[in-house]
């Protein structure tokens, strides 16, 4: 169990930084040899030497460099769930949640979601309490 939380860690050390290139070398350490990175979102699915490509390389594909900025790890057992925002460059918080499995010490997959933000509608107002959108 201290190689799990020893693993929490770092994943948390790295998304406090808010810096995307920690995450290649840490995918490399702990995901297994058959990780998946899913985006159900646009239907893609990254298997682990392209999520590490991916992560290395983002900035000069995309043209942006995404700022994360970390909310909250919790979970229990083989399922732990990350909370943020992620500017990509415009000031815009797009929200993120990824959902993690583990399998033993290592993560197997990682199910990740982005919402970018929008205006409540009207008719939800007696149904609801307004609280502080994200924020970067």
């Amino acid at each position: 169990m201290g190689d799990v939380r020893e693993m929490a860690a770092k994943f948390e050390e790295a998304m406090k930084s808010g810096d995307f290139g920690a995450m290649p070398a840490l995918i490399k350490e702990y995901g297994t040899d058959d990780f998946v990175e899913e985006w159900p979102q646009s239907g893609e699915r990254l298997k682990k030497a392209a999520s590490m490509k991916m992560a290395e390389s983002y900035p000069e594909m995309s043209g942006t460099t995404p700022k994360f900025t970390y909310r909250r790890m919790i979970g229990g057992g083989d399922v732990f769930v990350v909370e943020g925002t992620i500017d990509y460059g415009d000031g815009i918080p797009v929200s993120y949640v990824g959902i993690g499995e583990m399998r033993g010490d290592k993560i197997a997959k990682m199910t990740e979601y982005f919402a970018n933000p929008f205006e409540a509608p009207a008719w939800r107002a007696d149904y609801v309490e307004k609280m502080e959108p994200a924020k970067v």
